[in-house]
């Protein structure tokens, strides 16, 4: 990504957060906030019917409810430090403000997307409360780690780590690194909601997985890495991590009753999973689905 711009992706991300909201009869998320936060001089890169189309478009939206259904779940249970790995132009502490108001909330990103955020919330009029944190930090020349050293984040609490839309962007050793990273920050029983690229699906794309490839890499955002689903158990074990659910895109619409959807409802490559700091002596179980998203 150039260094003087804001990511395209993570612009696109939210539009399509926008419009499924807007939409959609029923929508999974409710975030408006998206074709806010994108400036009208951004906001005429992108077409709508295109980012509807997108098979990147169902999974942007399930991640966001998986991830912050998961986040609920680990509130219950006592976690006050909410931390996202590329935030992007994620409104959580917008659009949930009595949600947020429970938690230290930090936002890791690129410096030219935290930049144009900010801006576009000042503009907007939107006060936040001091529990919001924004982290500036490039992570392919920074360490998660030495990004929240200067920061208010206390490595001896519990904390909900969310990495959605960013590890088939970065190189796996970078990915490897990041979980590591995590699972040495915090103490066991914290957790990390993360996608990932199914990694056959980059060594035999379909037409569709193709066209998506090129429009990425037009945007200087190529896709450099996959995972594969039956050995991610133990890749996360390696990096200290106990993985507790991996969902393929299929499942996880399922998991919403929106498997027979037309406007969700397309081939994915991409998996929603959530792993937990090891060490944890309560038996590992899945997400706890029945919690409301209010």
């Amino acid at each position: 990504m150039d260094d003087a711009a804001a990511s395209s992706t993570a612009l696109a991300t939210a539009l399509m957060r926008s419009l499924h909201t807007r939409l959609d009869p029923h929508p999974l998320i409710e975030d408006p906030w998206g074709e806010r936060l994108v400036p009208d001089t951004l906001r005429s890169r992108f077409d709508d019917a295109r980012l509807l189309r997108s098979p990147a478009f169902p999974n942007v939206i399930t991640r966001t409810r998986y991830a912050e259904d998961a986040l609920r779940t680990a509130v219950s249970r006592g976690i006050r430090q909410y931390v996202l790995i590329g935030a992007g132009f994620d409104s959580f502490c917008l659009r949930r403000p009595d949600f947020a108001r429970k938690l230290e909330i930090f936002e890791i990103d690129h410096p030219a997307t935290q930049t144009l955020k900010l801006s576009r919330i000042e503009e907007c009029g939107i006060e936040l409360p001091p529990t919001v944190h924004f982290v500036a930090a490039d992570l392919s020349k920074l360490s998660l780690v030495q990004a929240l050293a200067g920061s208010s984040f206390d490595s001896a609490q519990l904390a909900f780590f969310s990495w959605l839309g960013v590890t088939m962007y970065l190189t796996r050793d970078a990915n490897l690194a990041t979980m590591r990273s995590v699972a040495h920050l915090c103490p066991p029983g914290s957790e990390l909601a993360f996608t990932y690229m199914d990694a056959a699906r980059l060594q035999s794309p379909s037409p569709a997985f193709e066209e998506m490839q090129k429009q990425v890499s037009a945007l200087g955002e190529p896709f450099l890495c996959g995972f594969d689903p039956g050995t991610i158990a133990a890749e996360t074990a390696r990096c200290g991590f106990e993985l507790i659910e991996d969902l393929s895109g299929t499942e996880a619409l399922a998991r919403y009753g929106r498997s027979n959807d037309p406007a969700l409802s397309r081939p994915s490559s991409s998996h929603v999973a959530l792993a937990r700091v090891a060490d944890r002596k309560a038996p590992a179980g899945g997400l706890d689905s029945t919690l409301p998203y209010d």
